[in-house]
């Protein structure tokens, strides 16, 4: 009996571990197309198509006071990073999880962001975004800002589930919060993230490199190696909150 028992046990063992190295294999495939799909979008940026003397895809060009605007990307009207970021964010009120939005390109004109042809050069930082909902970590979804059909990204953009947001703008803006969760699709104000509200003793909590803030969170600007952390919940409390995040090499 006691034979059985342990064949049964190794026979769960050994599955579980190939799930664990499938799951592990197919995340690095999806990792490394995502990765393909940022190189194809660069080289694809550097193609001028003239037809009928229209010029098609987003490009960047250089105006006579030697700095650099980004062109309309394949008509979606916006021209250039807004100077003014969005604060207020505009998302949908539901319950996580949260996936990445099907049309990256609408979201991202929601939040007042171009879709650009490459990753902007001139402006290149990254923040870190935690979210915690009853003691729990909300996965924070690769492709936001990333449309791969149209092989066009927005400056403001995940790559992965890290929660790592990557700021690649072709010009020097400021980004914010607000943008983010507007390109996702999340609601978020000071009562409450998606459709999680405050009240009834849930609590909504909000911090920047361990640090509680206060006010409207959509209007907190994106800073190099920044770490936000939101927080919801009875119990928030009981939560270790981070205080900063390890990047890789390079970012």
């Amino acid at each position: 009996m006691s034979t059985s028992k342990n064949s049964k046990a190794a026979k769960v063992t050994a599955t579980e571990r190939r799930a664990r190295v499938a799951a592990q294999r197919e995340a690095a495939k999806r990792a490394e197309a995502r990765r393909t799909l940022i190189r194809r979008i660069s080289i694809g940026a550097g193609v001028l198509v003239l037809a009928g003397g229209v010029v098609t895809g987003a490009i960047l060009i250089h105006n006579a006071s030697g700095g650099t605007t980004s062109s309309t990307a394949k008509g979606n009207g916006i021209k250039s990073v807004p100077a003014t970021p969005l604060t207020a964010v505009k998302g949908a009120a539901t319950s996580p999880p949260w996936a990445a939005p099907a049309n990256a390109s609408a979201r991202a004109k929601a939040a007042g962001l171009p879709m650009l042809g490459s990753e902007g050069q001139v402006l290149h930082i990254h923040a870190h975004l935690d979210i915690i909902v009853d003691g729990k970590a909300v996965t924070v979804p690769g492709n936001i800002g990333i449309d791969e059909a149209q092989q066009q990204l927005s400056p403001l953009h995940t790559h992965d589930t890290t929660g790592v947001i990557h700021i690649e703008s072709p010009t020097k803006a400021d980004f914010t919060l607000g943008q983010v969760m507007t390109e996702w699709d999340v609601a978020l104000t000071d009562k409450g993230i998606g459709g999680l509200k405050t009240g009834g003793g849930n609590q909504l909590h909000v911090y920047v490199d361990g640090k509680e803030q206060t006010g409207n969170p959509g209007a907190i600007k994106l800073a190099a190696h920044e770490e936000i952390a939101i927080v919801y919940g009875k119990d928030t409390s009981k939560v270790k909150v981070p205080s900063s995040y390890t990047f890789a090499q390079g970012e």
